[in-house]
């Protein structure tokens, strides 16, 4: 299994065996107690607002950046930061990241749909939700730049005010900006204002952005070793933001360090899920699933990576799901790619 022994003790990891979590409550399919129960990290987190109060801003920017620091003094510095200003973010220049391309080898074989129903059994995923996935294929993928980090808030914002565009998330409470949570990344927002959002940008720097294409988005979460998550081939529950890490919200962006994909993009597993510039198709060789979100949509923009609020099946660098409006477990996000 995927998944370490201790972090299998934690009570927010449900087993469902056969059951289908399509058929669950939102609480049933996070495995949520009746009862509040604190999380596995929050005294941590706690104890680490308690040591970084005071300290200055290029002192948190030190610690979130530390491989040497724990997880939850990385997410203490980040949370402080975000009040003052993070300088890794520029809404006008993004950290990008530039990811060579050539003949690149993508999907899922069918003989591999098995292994991948065992290995996550306890998580009752439906077989066509992983063949979905299917048949492997290649690509020729010219080279491209990506975001180092999705959207943030704070880039959201000024999104908005630069162009009076009237899509608010609905993650802000009220309609307000989040200050607190201004360097996480922003969810609850349509296809269409990821579209719009790039266009802006574009418009805005003279630059050719964009959102990644799905085969874009999976090389560069999986590399050349065509791994199974972005740092490799064995989930950890402290290299991504997931329901596993018991956080149950989202976090400064590039804190969960040792998660970074093979191109050193960081949260490309968890965090938020991303659109990405594709409406869901069959890959070639592959036959069209329809499932709960071709119910819902018909067409519909896929989304990849896993969020906050999903497990660690969401993570695997191949998945390919998108955004459904009936629960509020679907954390959706984007983050810009640029043609070269």
């Amino acid at each position: 299994m995927h998944i370490s022994a201790f972090h299998s003790r934690d009570w927010h990891l449900p087993k469902f065996g056969a059951a289908l979590c399509g058929d669950m409550t939102d609480v049933e399919r996070l495995g949520l107690p009746r009862y509040y129960v604190a999380g596995r990290l929050d005294k941590k987190i706690a104890q680490a607002y308690q040591d970084c109060l005071g300290l200055s801003a290029m002192k948190l920017i030190d610690i979130m950046q530390s491989e040497r620091l724990s997880l939850p003094e990385r997410i203490a510095a980040g949370n402080l930061i975000s009040l003052t200003g993070d300088s890794r973010l520029s809404t006008l220049q993004p950290d990008m990241i530039t990811v060579e391309g050539g003949e690149v080898q993508l999907g899922l074989a069918f003989e591999d749909v098995d292994k991948v129903l065992l290995d996550f059994a306890e998580l009752g995923l439906k077989r066509s939700w992983i063949e979905k996935e299917c048949p492997a294929y290649s690509a020729n993928l010219q080279s491209f730049r990506i975001a180092k980090y999705p959207v943030t808030n704070q880039e959201y914002r000024d999104f908005l005010l630069a162009t009076g565009y009237p899509e608010i998330p609905s993650s802000w409470d009220f309609r307000r900006y989040p200050l607190e949570r201004a360097n996480h990344p922003v969810f609850t927002v349509s296809p269409q204002a990821a579209d719009d959002y790039v266009k802006w940008l574009s418009g805005t720097t003279g630059r050719a952005f964009c959102l990644p294409t799905e085969a874009q988005w999976e090389w560069a979460a999986s590399g050349s070793n065509r791994l199974e998550f972005p740092w490799g081939n064995v989930f950890d529950a402290d290299l991504a933001n997931t329901a596993e890490s018991g956080i149950f919200t989202t976090t400064p962006v590039g804190v969960f360090l040792g998660g970074e994909s093979p191109f050193g993009l960081s949260d490309m597993a968890g965090n938020v899920e991303e659109y990405v510039a594709d409406s869901y198709q069959p890959y070639p060789g592959g036959h069209l699933i329809v499932d709960h979100l071709t119910e819902i949509h018909g067409a519909y923009r896929v989304a990849r990576g896993g969020s906050f609020a999903r497990f660690r099946d969401l993570l695997r660098t191949r998945r390919r799901h998108g955004h459904n409006p009936k629960s509020p477990t679907y954390a959706m996000g984007f983050r810009v790619a640029e043609t070269l």
